[in-house]
Protein backbone atom coordinates (compact mmCIF):
# COMPACT_ATOMS: atom_id res chain seq x y z
CA UNK A 1 0.00 0.00 0.00
CA UNK A 2 3.12 2.70 1.40
CA UNK A 3 6.64 2.78 2.83
CA UNK A 4 7.59 4.55 5.49
CA UNK A 5 11.19 4.25 4.87
CA UNK A 6 12.25 0.81 5.77
CA UNK A 7 8.48 -0.11 6.48
CA UNK A 8 6.22 -1.17 4.19
CA UNK A 9 2.39 -1.19 5.04
CA UNK A 10 0.91 -4.06 2.97
CA UNK A 11 -3.35 -3.61 2.32
CA UNK A 12 -3.86 -7.32 3.98
CA UNK A 13 -2.06 -5.82 6.80
CA UNK A 14 -4.06 -2.85 6.65
CA UNK A 15 -7.69 -4.59 6.13
CA UNK A 16 -6.41 -6.28 9.04
CA UNK A 17 -5.62 -3.68 11.34
CA UNK A 18 -8.63 -1.83 10.20
CA UNK A 19 -11.08 -5.31 11.18
CA UNK A 20 -9.32 -5.15 14.82
CA UNK A 21 -9.58 -1.81 15.32
CA UNK A 22 -13.35 -1.86 14.64
CA UNK A 23 -13.31 -5.12 16.76
CA UNK A 24 -12.22 -3.31 19.89
CA UNK A 25 -14.44 -0.27 19.12
CA UNK A 26 -17.60 -2.24 18.99
CA UNK A 27 -16.74 -4.83 21.88
CA UNK A 28 -15.60 -1.61 24.33
CA UNK A 29 -19.25 -0.03 23.23
CA UNK A 30 -21.23 -3.25 24.02
CA UNK A 31 -19.09 -4.00 27.09
CA UNK A 32 -21.20 -2.75 29.65
CA UNK A 33 -23.96 -4.63 28.69
CA UNK A 34 -21.99 -7.38 29.36
CA UNK A 35 -21.24 -6.86 32.63
CA UNK A 36 -17.77 -5.86 31.77
CA UNK A 37 -15.44 -2.55 30.97
CA UNK A 38 -14.18 -1.10 28.59
CA UNK A 39 -11.21 -1.54 30.55
CA UNK A 40 -11.46 -4.87 30.07
CA UNK A 41 -11.41 -5.25 26.74
CA UNK A 42 -8.49 -3.00 26.44
CA UNK A 43 -6.18 -4.74 28.61
CA UNK A 44 -7.86 -8.12 27.61
CA UNK A 45 -6.67 -6.62 24.21
CA UNK A 46 -2.86 -5.79 25.39
CA UNK A 47 -2.24 -9.78 26.72
CA UNK A 48 -4.62 -12.00 24.32
CA UNK A 49 -3.15 -10.22 20.80
CA UNK A 50 0.36 -10.97 20.86
CA UNK A 51 -0.39 -14.27 22.12
CA UNK A 52 -2.87 -14.90 18.80
CA UNK A 53 -0.19 -13.67 16.82
CA UNK A 54 2.77 -15.91 18.15
CA UNK A 55 0.14 -18.85 17.81
CA UNK A 56 -0.86 -18.16 14.46
CA UNK A 57 3.25 -18.15 13.80
CA UNK A 58 3.90 -21.26 15.15
CA UNK A 59 0.67 -23.12 13.66
CA UNK A 60 1.90 -22.01 10.33
CA UNK A 61 5.59 -23.01 10.76
CA UNK A 62 4.16 -26.65 12.62
CA UNK A 63 2.47 -27.25 9.43
CA UNK A 64 4.82 -25.72 6.72
CA UNK A 65 7.83 -26.98 8.17
CA UNK A 66 9.76 -28.06 4.99
CA UNK A 67 9.77 -24.26 4.36
CA UNK A 68 11.59 -23.80 7.42
CA UNK A 69 13.76 -26.82 7.60
CA UNK A 70 16.73 -25.47 6.26
CA UNK A 71 17.13 -22.67 8.36
CA UNK A 72 15.05 -22.57 11.37
CA UNK A 73 16.08 -19.50 12.84
CA UNK A 74 13.59 -17.52 9.91
CA UNK A 75 10.72 -19.21 11.84
CA UNK A 76 10.75 -15.17 13.84
CA UNK A 77 10.96 -13.67 10.55
CA UNK A 78 7.19 -12.84 11.04
CA UNK A 79 7.40 -10.16 8.35
CA UNK A 80 8.17 -12.31 5.66
CA UNK A 81 4.44 -13.69 5.95
CA UNK A 82 2.92 -17.01 7.14
CA UNK A 83 0.88 -16.93 10.10
CA UNK A 84 -2.61 -19.06 10.40
CA UNK A 85 -6.06 -18.01 11.74
CA UNK A 86 -6.50 -22.05 13.26
CA UNK A 87 -3.31 -20.93 15.26
CA UNK A 88 -4.53 -17.27 15.99
CA UNK A 89 -8.35 -18.65 17.72
CA UNK A 90 -6.31 -21.46 19.63
CA UNK A 91 -3.91 -18.42 21.19
CA UNK A 92 -6.87 -15.94 21.55
CA UNK A 93 -8.98 -18.53 23.32
CA UNK A 94 -5.86 -19.72 25.75
CA UNK A 95 -5.16 -15.74 26.23
CA UNK A 96 -8.83 -14.95 27.23
CA UNK A 97 -8.28 -17.88 29.69
CA UNK A 98 -5.27 -16.51 31.03
CA UNK A 99 -7.07 -12.95 31.26
CA UNK A 100 -10.43 -14.16 32.73
CA UNK A 101 -8.37 -16.18 35.46
CA UNK A 102 -5.94 -12.96 36.52
CA UNK A 103 -9.32 -10.77 36.58
CA UNK A 104 -11.32 -13.13 37.89
CA UNK A 105 -14.30 -12.91 35.37
CA UNK A 106 -16.25 -15.35 34.01
CA UNK A 107 -14.48 -16.59 30.69
CA UNK A 108 -17.95 -17.32 29.25
CA UNK A 109 -18.94 -13.55 29.37
CA UNK A 110 -16.00 -12.71 28.01
CA UNK A 111 -16.26 -15.09 24.96
CA UNK A 112 -20.15 -13.84 24.55
CA UNK A 113 -18.47 -10.35 23.40
CA UNK A 114 -14.81 -11.30 21.61
CA UNK A 115 -16.91 -13.85 19.69
CA UNK A 116 -19.02 -10.59 18.18
CA UNK A 117 -15.62 -8.97 17.55
CA UNK A 118 -14.17 -12.15 16.28
CA UNK A 119 -17.36 -12.37 13.48
CA UNK A 120 -16.32 -8.12 12.51
CA UNK A 121 -12.81 -9.00 12.10
CA UNK A 122 -13.22 -11.76 10.12
CA UNK A 123 -15.84 -10.46 7.92
CA UNK A 124 -13.18 -7.56 7.13
CA UNK A 125 -9.75 -9.53 7.14
CA UNK A 126 -11.49 -11.85 4.48
CA UNK A 127 -11.09 -9.05 2.00
CA UNK A 128 -7.37 -8.88 2.34
CA UNK A 129 -7.05 -12.69 0.86
CA UNK A 130 -8.37 -10.21 -2.30
CA UNK A 131 -5.64 -7.97 -2.02
CA UNK A 132 -3.17 -11.33 -1.98
CA UNK A 133 -4.95 -12.97 -4.48
CA UNK A 134 -5.50 -15.92 -2.40
CA UNK A 135 -7.97 -18.63 -0.17
CA UNK A 136 -10.23 -18.45 -3.67
CA UNK A 137 -11.72 -21.94 -4.69
CA UNK A 138 -12.18 -23.58 -7.55
CA UNK A 139 -12.49 -22.70 -11.19
CA UNK A 140 -16.04 -21.61 -12.07
CA UNK A 141 -18.16 -19.53 -14.80
CA UNK A 142 -21.14 -18.57 -12.59
CA UNK A 143 -21.57 -14.68 -12.67
CA UNK A 144 -19.91 -14.71 -9.74
CA UNK A 145 -16.35 -15.08 -10.17
CA UNK A 146 -13.08 -13.94 -9.29
CA UNK A 147 -10.77 -13.67 -12.26
CA UNK A 148 -6.97 -14.38 -11.89
CA UNK A 149 -4.16 -13.41 -14.29
CA UNK A 150 -1.46 -15.69 -14.36
CA UNK A 151 1.74 -14.30 -14.80
CA UNK A 152 3.73 -16.84 -16.33
CA UNK A 153 1.22 -17.66 -18.70
CA UNK A 154 -0.74 -14.62 -19.37
CA UNK A 155 -3.79 -16.38 -18.90
CA UNK A 156 -6.91 -14.96 -16.96
CA UNK A 157 -8.62 -18.07 -15.03
CA UNK A 158 -12.23 -17.64 -13.25
CA UNK A 159 -12.48 -19.13 -9.66
CA UNK A 160 -15.11 -19.14 -7.02
CA UNK A 161 -14.03 -15.92 -4.49
CA UNK A 162 -14.44 -17.87 -1.08
CA UNK A 163 -13.00 -15.31 0.78
CA UNK A 164 -16.18 -12.94 -0.12
CA UNK A 165 -18.42 -16.33 0.90
CA UNK A 166 -16.67 -15.99 4.20
CA UNK A 167 -16.79 -12.46 4.70
CA UNK A 168 -20.35 -12.49 3.83
CA UNK A 169 -20.95 -15.58 6.02
CA UNK A 170 -19.04 -13.98 9.16
CA UNK A 171 -20.98 -10.51 8.51
CA UNK A 172 -24.50 -12.58 8.46
CA UNK A 173 -23.47 -14.24 11.62
CA UNK A 174 -22.11 -11.18 13.17
CA UNK A 175 -25.70 -9.34 12.41
CA UNK A 176 -28.03 -12.40 13.54
CA UNK A 177 -25.52 -12.92 16.76
CA UNK A 178 -25.44 -9.40 17.56
CA UNK A 179 -29.45 -9.04 17.95
CA UNK A 180 -29.51 -11.76 19.59
CA UNK A 181 -26.98 -11.18 22.35
CA UNK A 182 -29.23 -8.17 23.51
CA UNK A 183 -31.63 -10.87 24.32
CA UNK A 184 -28.77 -12.84 26.31
CA UNK A 185 -30.24 -14.83 29.21
CA UNK A 186 -26.96 -16.23 30.73
CA UNK A 187 -23.06 -15.86 30.18
CA UNK A 188 -22.01 -18.03 27.71
CA UNK A 189 -25.50 -18.31 25.63
CA UNK A 190 -23.70 -16.46 22.69
CA UNK A 191 -20.39 -18.16 22.02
Amino acid sequence: FFEIGPLTVYYYGLIIGIGLLLAVWYCCKRSKEFGLTEDHVLDGLILVLPISVICARIYYCAFSWAEFADDPISVLYIWNGGIAIYGGVLGAVAGVAVFCKIKKIKMSTVLDLVLLGFLIGQAIGRWGNFFNREAFGGETDTWLRMGLLDSYTGTVTYHHPTFLYESVWNALGFVLLHFLSKRREYDGQVA
